[in-house]
């Protein structure tokens, strides 16, 4: 016993215990394998875009004129494009809408996703071709690409908003993206509607 107090005493081998757990937290904190057995579950509904009110005050009917000089916008959300996921770098099931709502604004649309959980996942639009049967590295990000933001979960459906000034007619996929180690854990080919 005093033997083994005596060696954990010397410089070298406490230097080397501090060296190794430095290498530990760093792993850990670059590949956070406990995420392998976590599951972070969303589910969020479409949201709904509130219709203007235009009645004047103290009146509880609309204005006649207001209604027939409005242009007609659609009654509900539209759908603009929309496509499969398939499975890259782990596997991946669920389907992706592009969605238009009665505002005019746009929305991305996750529906049903199941991949795996990851260190530092993105949600990308992109204008790569999504390509099956590849691992994907070296996919997505060599091309144009929008990151919409960080997944919000690894199963469910979730919204993301597309800004007002993306063109659709350039992105034509999406990714589920690991920026931390440049790989695509799922893609989907948007085909237009």
């Amino acid at each position: 016993m005093s033997r083994l107090v005596g060696l954990v005493r010397k410089p070298l081998v406490i230097g080397a215990l501090v060296v190794g757990l430095a290498v530990v937290a760093v792993v850990l904190y670059l590949f956070q394998p406990w995420k392998l057995w976590t599951d972070e579950i969303v589910n969020e509904a479409l949201p709904a875009a509130t219709p203007p009110t235009s009645t004047p005050a103290g009146s509880t009917e609309p204005d006649e004129s207001a209604v027939s000089e409005a242009p007609a916008k659609p009654a509900g959300p539209m759908t603009l494009a929309s496509g499969e996921f398939i499975t890259h770098e782990h596997a991946t099931t669920g389907s992706v809408k592009i969605v238009q709502l009665p505002d005019g604004s746009r929305v991305l649309r996750l529906e049903d996703l199941d991949t795996s959980n990851g260190p530092d996942l993105k949600v990308w639009i992109t204008d790569a071709t999504v390509k099956p049967g590849k691992d994907g590295w070296d996919v997505f990000d060599d091309g144009a690409y929008l990151s919409l933001g960080k997944l919000k979960g690894n199963k469910g459906s979730h919204n993301y908003p597309l800004p007002a000034n993306a063109d659709l007619e350039r992105y034509t996929s999406v990714s589920i993206w690991c920026d931390r180690f440049d790989v695509s854990f799922g893609a989907a080919e948007l085909g237009r509607t």
